[in-house]
């Protein structure tokens, strides 16, 4: 993602959503051959076998990635909509930036939420009664479910990306964690039934995995492309940050008795992350940008 932001910074959404877009899609792929190496040889023989593939074929198309030379990437946009940095902030000044903390928060808040449902996916199924239940072609719910949430989410990332590269980053965010929120509340008042469990199952994996396109474009946009490896990094901590939240996602269920709290605190999150995008990073944004620019200008006049 770090080269993708220097290489595209016209479609610079597009671009990491279709990187991050692999992650996800990928997934899919391997669900069925992991549950069902699993139950054949354990969960430590999977481990080592996949990871000695994936880690080799990664290990051989890395010498592939580089950075573009001077002059060899696209140009940036100069579309209104899209607001870049007219300069490059070094990641010390990156962090020191209340914009970087602003968008560190929103990245905490959304990846929380989607990690307390993805990762308690399979337990929510289970607690609904509808894990085991045979939905399609002999596949159960779960089963189903993986594949449509991996799918879902492989989708998003590609998607958003390239609806932010035409109305804006802050307005993706807006419809996507909107839609986010939506789906959280529906899963829980509505997915007891197995159809109904992928469906929106599906739609919260399809409004969560595009954190991976937006938040990393938003960053280089903010911060400029020259520390943009380094600066991306910085902020995607966050993803870390918020795991150490999804336990609270268990502890709720434990004190409520049901999912019902749970799904309604996430979906509270990601309508919050709507309201600092429109309302405070946004005009934060702006601010910083024109900041920037008047630098740029005051260092380096027109001829």
């Amino acid at each position: 993602m770090g080269n993708a932001v220097k290489w595209f910074a016209d479609r610079r959404g597009l671009a990491v959503g279709i990187t991050a877009g692999g992650f996800g899609a990928g997934a899919a792929l391997t669900v069925i051959p992991i549950r069902m190496m699993i139950d054949a040889h354990g969960y430590a023989s999977t481990f080592f076998w996949f990871g000695v593939i994936q880690g080799g074929i990664i290990f051989l198309v890395a010498w592939l990635l580089r950075a573009p030379f001077p002059g060899e990437a696209r140009s940036a946009v100069t579309s209104a909509r899209v607001v870049q940095s007219a300069r490059s902030f070094t990641p010390v000044e990156m962090v020191s930036s209340p914009t970087f903390f602003l968008l560190y928060l929103m990245f905490v808040l959304v990846s929380a939420s989607g990690l307390m449902a993805t990762a308690q996916i399979a337990l929510v199924a289970k607690n609904f009664g509808i894990a085991n239940v045979v939905l399609f072609l002999g596949g159960s719910t779960l089963t189903v479910a993986l594949i449509v949430d991996n799918i879902m989410n492989g989708t998003a990332r590609p998607f958003f990306g390239w609806v932010s590269d035409r109305i804006g980053r802050e307005y993706t965010m807006a419809i996507a964690f909107g839609l986010g929120g939506i789906s959280y509340w529906l899963l829980g008042v509505l997915g007891t039934t197995p159809w109904a469990f992928v469906l929106f199952a599906g739609l919260i994996f399809f409004t969560w995995g595009e954190i991976f396109s937006l938040f990393p474009s938003t960053c280089t946009d903010t911060f400029g492309p020259q520390y943009a490896t380094v600066n991306t990094s910085l902020l995607y901590t966050a993803k870390g940050t918020a795991a150490f939240l999804v336990p609270a996602a268990n502890l709720l269920k434990e004190a409520t008795g049901g999912w019902h709290a749970v799904f309604a605190v996430t979906a509270l999150a990601n309508f919050v992350v709507v309201a600092l995008a429109l309302f405070a990073l946004r005009p934060l944004r702006a601010k910083q940008q024109a900041a920037a620019n008047a630098t740029v200008t005051r260092l380096h006049p027109a001829e």
